[in-house]
């Protein structure tokens, strides 16, 4: 999926595991090509080798940190890798993972998906004994509490370090002695699912990497779940109570591959629900229903099925541009929007149009995409968004920490259509949401905060100056 970085929010990472395969890197390299839309900014791979982990990361795509000649040199039957958006941390190369480090006699690796609210009361914490950090990542609290922790044995080491971490986190982790774990955190925010490979298991943010290196889907990882993989086989540990599960919403609407099964729902077919649902609630008269590629497609789809109108590509998307390039004049000041999108003037000119989107972030960049179908002669313009408005910061992996990033928290949705430019602008509602997601019990089961701030996890001041600004509501 092509990602709009000056518009859409951002997650923050993608990542895979793979046991006891001769091939690890090569097969990490695949999953985390199939993550690929998870993370853009770096991406990384450790692989254990003669009781030594190696590990070669970079800036940039996967194609263009890996070649084969690299990955020759990562030989080794277990490895982790990790692709990234930056959530904490800035976005340079020592903040790229798998982070590792060497303690004692072994070595360890990380790499974590997700937010820790609580980072920087650890941080400080091992600060004040004595631990010295090399990268602004919440990632590298979690080995340094791990290995503080050894002392205790290996397991109750990962034992001890879970259960002083709160907020959001996937994490997969490589030992020196070969094995893999996976941790999800107890609330299970962002995935984590768990395939087979002939004899070998795989861990992996999405079952599309499982799709892409044909893996056999065994099943997602419980909220609080640790699964220790080793040459023993598959071990699995559960030190939390009982806690609500608050599985990311926004992974449905925008996140998720559509190809990916998260639990236990296909993202695709969930998206086309979103859609009818939204035509049942927000139907209105046009001559075609479009979306912004690839963002709203299959939201799209969904609204054109259940409204009777046709569904058609009114925007081509370049699928050939790069992450950068050469700046345009000043006079091309909307070269950067155009560069991604085209209209197809002949099928637009003088039609009334349905524009699905997934979401408005800060609108901005959909109020060039509206000027532009308004300059070329479209006569009416609604847009219809496939869930509700954002009006509420995530602290729980998502980059939109401020509601002053939130164009919904400021304006209503009648200015936000005049400010957009639109004839008519309905949301879904948030019971139509949850209720066309297909989860069971979707209210008890799915973090919404961004959409009515009701957080799962509390937090402080610390991870927001938000949370200054007004009383938490804690569900």
């Amino acid at each position: 999926m092509t990602r709009d970085c000056g518009e859409k929010p951002r997650e923050s990472c993608g990542i895979f595991g793979i046991h006891g395969n001769s091939e690890a890197a090569k097969l990490t390299y695949f999953g985390l090509y199939a993550l690929q839309h998870r993370g853009q900014e770096s991406a990384g791979i450790a692989v254990m080798r003669d009781q030594a982990l190696i590990a070669h990361k970079g800036m940039g795509l996967v194609p263009e940190v890996f070649d084969i000649a690299r990955l020759e040199q990562l030989q080794g039957r277990s490895a982790i890798g990790h692709v990234r958006y930056s959530t904490t941390g800035s976005s340079v190369l020592d903040n790229a993972q798998p982070f590792v480090v060497r303690h004692k006699t072994k070595s360890y690796a990380v790499a974590h998906n997700g937010n820790l609210v609580n980072a920087h009361v650890l941080k400080n914490e091992l600060e004040e004994s004595g631990s010295i950090f090399q990268t602004t990542m919440d990632s590298e609290i979690v080995l340094h509490l791990f290995v503080r922790n050894l002392k205790l044995g290996f397991e109750e080491a990962l034992l001890a370090t879970v259960t002083r971490l709160r907020g959001a986190y996937s994490i997969v982790m490589l030992t020196s002695r070969g094995e893999v774990i996976g941790i999800k955190d107890p609330n299970g925010f962002r995935p984590l699912c768990l395939g087979r490979l002939n004899d070998q298991y795989v861990l992996a943010s999405e079952t599309c990497a499982l799709d892409l290196v044909e893996a056999e889907f065994v099943r997602e990882l419980d909220p609080g779940e640790i699964v220790i993989i080793g040459d023993a086989g598959i071990k699995s540990l559960n030190p939390h109570s009982t806690i609500r599960p608050a599985f990311c919403i926004f992974e449905f609407i925008y996140f998720a591959r559509p190809d990916s099964t998260m639990y236990g729902r296909n993202v695709y077919l969930t998206r086309k629900a979103h859609g009818r649902r939204l035509a049942a609630e927000a139907p209105v008269d046009a001559d075609l229903v479009m979306p912004f590629p690839d963002s709203g497609t299959y939201a799209a789809l969904g609204y054109s099925e259940a409204s009777g109108i046709p569904f058609e590509m009114g925007m081509i998307r370049n699928h050939y541009v790069g992450r950068t390039f050469i700046q345009p004049t000043q006079d091309m000041r909307d070269f950067g929007v155009r560069v991604k999108l085209n209209p197809v003037k002949e099928l637009l000119k003088g039609k009334d149009l349905v524009i699905i989107e997934d979401s408005i972030i800060r609108g901005t960049t959909a109020k060039t995409r509206i000027k532009t179908l308004r300059q070329l002669g479209a006569n009416r313009i609604h847009m219809r968004v496939s869930g509700p408005p954002h009006r509420f910061p995530c602290f729980y992996g998502i980059d939109f920490s401020t509601r002053g990033e939130l164009i919904a928290a400021s304006k209503s949705v009648e200015e936000l259509k005049n400010f957009l430019g639109l004839d008519s602008l309905i949301y879904l509602s948030i019971d139509g949401l949850l209720q066309s997601t297909g989860v069971e019990n979707p209210d008890k089961n799915l973090c919404k905060a961004c959409f009515d701030g009701c957080y799962p996890v509390e937090f402080d001041a610390g991870v927001s100056k938000d949370c200054l600004e007004r009383k938490q509501t804690i569900c």
